[in-house]
């Protein structure tokens, strides 16, 4: 049977932390220095562990103290709300969430996920852009809730994180009208032909350079970029051709700016969304992780 938890003590712990100073702490709790410290040292004994280590003259969490100090916070902030309750002044708060995708994932899609997150709660939400390995950093910190991305991370790197497919879409090469005539013999149509290709943070570069290799094709890399907008901007601008996904350039189809060129039966683009395992689940962010899909 676990020890009961005293909250004087859990409080007097999260003042320390937050203040990171048991002189300045025991000011604020209008204690004695000694006593504070002795009602610390109770507290870790109860707890069985350290919670704390001096560097330096310095009070540093541990990694133990770091996840007692977020569970601390959570108790008293769900106490405070439970008093609002009972005397019937709680406004309904807004829980926050934090949405990352990579730069090449289409602003559409994040639109999307932040509809849903609306749908399932009220929500402050924080949406950042970035690389591959800063979304993963973000994510294993828990300074992101839930990532969209185009590409997994290796084996040595999932600990503590989840995925789940969101679509899996066949890739074509699309070019202006200007491209038109290479239609015919495709694919050898395409040998030393200009193109603007993703970088090495998506999936489908590899797999691109995969078929191509099967196919023997060479291709003139003109360009790379993770921005899907620029892609097809250049494209349009008879600079090049492009791969990509039908549904990312319908519009541009729609207008005649693009034209499909020829598939790639072996290659597809397939979107990923990814959260981490927290002691304290985000509601919204589970609820996401678990229905939301690509309309």
């Amino acid at each position: 049977m676990n020890p009961w938890i005293n909250y004087h003590h859990l409080y007097y712990f999260m003042t320390i932390a937050e203040m990171n100073s048991i002189s300045k702490a025991a000011e604020k709790l209008l204690l004695g220095q000694p006593t504070l410290s002795a009602q610390l040292k109770q507290f870790e004994d109860q707890l069985g562990v350290q919670l704390f280590e001096r560097q330096h003259k310095k009070l540093i969490l541990t990694e133990h103290g770091k996840l007692a100090l977020e569970y601390a916070r959570n108790i008293f902030k769900m106490g405070g709300e439970m008093y609002e309750a009972l005397h019937d002044r709680l406004r309904p708060s807004k829980i926050n969430l934090q949405l990352a995708a990579l730069d090449s994932i289409p602003k559409q899609i994040m639109l999307q996920l932040t509809q849903e997150a609306f749908k399932i709660a009220p929500c402050n939400i924080s949406l950042v852009e970035g690389r591959f390995d800063e979304l993963l950093r973000d994510l294993t910190a828990h300074k992101v809730d839930l990532a969209i991305t185009n590409f997994l991370p290796r084996l040595e790197a999932t600990k503590g994180l989840y995925h789940r497919v969101l679509s899996k879409r066949p890739v074509g090469i699309y070019g202006s009208p200007k491209f038109k005539a290479l239609k015919k013999k495709f694919p050898q149509s395409l040998n030393g032909k200009p193109f603007v290709l993703p970088t090495y943070d998506s999936q489908m570069r590899y797999d691109l350079e995969h078929w191509l290799r099967v196919n023997e094709i060479q291709i003139d890399i003109i360009a790379e970029t993770q921005d899907t907008a620029l892609k097809k901007l250049m494209a349009v601008s008879d600079m090049a051709m492009i791969p990509a996904a039908s549904h990312t350039v319908s519009r541009q189809v729609a207008k005649g700016e693009l034209i499909e060129i020829g598939q790639l039966k072996t290659v597809f683009e397939e979107l990923f969304l990814i959260s981490s395992h927290r002691k304290i689940s985000n509601p919204v962010a589970s609820k996401l992780m678990k229905e939301f899909c690509i309309t």
